[in-house]
């Protein structure tokens, strides 16, 4: 685990559970001697882009507020870890985001900025998406977004009926 160094773990700031369980899984590591320096870990709370059941209309504004606290947060987090443009250019400091993520509303605004930070050139970033085991029939809002507008990298779902109907997801079976 040294090698995702420094690990940020991010929640929305209604989720109560989520960094609670990060902590834990962080103090299970270290309980096995692998966990890494207190400093590389960070757990932040952001603001959600849609609650559940929000319309549409007014999830407009929220999101907006919540693109720019990510973009505050991915601003802010800055993570320098050595490695390889995939043109091949080796580099000695390459800014790099590797984000894992499993599909609330929290995950859209921080795949935005990534993907226009490497758009743009100005960080590079891999962005992958593993939809919700909930999900069986269809994707979710977050899924639909990074799937059709190809932001995500890799996309992962855990029911094969998905698959099928998104030919670009990769099926990886129950994560869970």
């Amino acid at each position: 685990m040294d090698r995702y160094t420094p690990r940020f773990y991010i929640a929305a700031a209604t989720d109560n559970m989520s960094l609670q369980k990060a902590r834990s899984f962080e103090d299970s590591l270290a309980d096995k001697l692998l966990a890494v320096e207190e400093d590389s870990l960070r757990f932040t709370q952001i603001y959600r882009s849609r609650e559940v059941g929000q319309s549409y209309v007014t999830s407009v504004w929220t999101t907006i507020v919540a693109i720019v606290h990510a973009l505050w947060l991915m601003i802010r987090i800055r993570p320098q870890v050595a490695g390889a443009l995939p043109s091949g250019y080796l580099l000695d400091l390459v800014q790099v985001f590797q984000i894992l993520c499993n599909g609330p509303g929290t995950c859209i605004p921080l795949c935005v900025i990534a993907f226009l930070f490497k758009v743009l050139g100005i960080r590079w970033s891999s962005i992958f998406y593993v939809e919700s085991v909930a999900r069986v029939k269809k994707l979710s809002l977050s899924g639909l977004l990074l799937y059709n507008l190809r932001m995500a990298d890799q996309f992962f779902v855990q029911w094969p009926q998905l698959q099928k109907n998104y030919p670009r997801a990769h099926y990886v079976g129950c994560l869970m």
